[in-house]
């Protein structure tokens, strides 16, 4: 197929008419697509479409959309800010018990990992952090005073949160095992599931993408006990970042409150079907 040629803001506006959006302000409309890549807008009236179709099934204006998106990028930030806390206490905790149990440096050796970690990739990955960060005051010490070598507790610092989840993943199951029931109280696999879907999160959270109405690629598994039955929506999501919050006497007024207040904010606007949320949401992501 040929690629689509580029369009004006004058054009792009006619195409959102075209797809049944009503335009009430056409400089308003124009001057937001001019901040605000057309493209971007393309997921905000997803819910609003029939299945491959473009053409809005049910009467929609451009404000609404626009309403939608704001809310998508406040509800963003708000994540973002939980789960900086969850990345910083999973880097703690991964240190700790690594250092302890294998050394300092224990972390560059393949016996310190599973038959199934791939050790000459990982190897790489920690090269990788070193090099990016070669400008750091804390890697050109470590390279002036201890010829290159660096502690697990500074190095670990330098991981993304898609390579603290490969890190897990690699540990010997008796030391996931000990981790997760020690953190959070469920098995490894259940911890496994939460680091590959929180990264999944963070990503799209970093990269300003949209949470709004979208699939994820993963499920967050349940403990045992749980009832409630996850799907690829945001509220699963949530409800794990509850789970994983290390300050559960903070939660509540750094996360449950600011999305109810955010929610009501936007509520003429938005749908909390899109987002998945059930009948009992506030109850269930609050910590008693």
């Amino acid at each position: 197929m040929e690629l689509k040629k580029a369009t004006t803001f004058e054009e792009q506006v006619e195409l959102l008419r075209q797809k049944g959006i009503t335009i009430t302000d056409i400089n308003s409309c124009k001057d937001f697509l001019s901040k605000t890549n057309y493209y971007r807008l393309t997921g905000y009236y997803l819910p609003f479409t029939k299945k491959e179709e473009t053409q809005c099934f049910i009467p929609i204006n451009f404000d609404r959309i626009k309403s939608i998106y704001a809310f998508d990028t406040e509800l963003r930030n708000l994540i973002s800010f939980i789960i900086e806390k969850i990345e910083v206490y999973i880097r703690t905790q991964l240190a700790y018990y690594h250092a302890h149990k294998y050394g300092s440096e224990g972390y560059m050796n393949s016996s310190s990992f599973s038959n199934k970690h791939n050790h000459s990739t990982y190897l790489k990955h920690v090269k990788s952090c070193i090099s990016e960060n070669s400008n750091t005051l804390i890697v050109k010490h470590h390279n002036e005073q201890y010829d290159g070598h660096f502690p697990i507790w500074t190095i670990i610092d330098f991981f993304s949160l898609g390579m603290l989840s490969y890190f897990y993943r690699g540990m010997k199951n008796k030391d996931k095992t000990k981790i997760a029931r020690e953190i959070y109280g469920v098995n490894y696999q259940t911890l496994e599931s939460w680091l590959r879907c929180i990264t999944d999160l963070r990503n799209r959270c970093a990269h300003y993408s949209r949470v709004y109405y979208w699939i994820f690629p993963a499920t967050p598994k349940m403990p045992n006990g749980v009832k409630y039955i996850p799907t690829r929506r945001l509220f699963a999501q949530l409800y794990m970042l509850k789970m994983m919050y290390p300050e559960k006497d903070k939660w509540n007024d750094e996360f449950w409150k600011p999305l109810i207040k955010l929610v009501k904010k936007y509520k003429n606007d938005i749908s909390l079907k899109h987002l998945d949320f059930p009948y009992r949401w506030k109850s269930m992501l609050r910590h008693k």
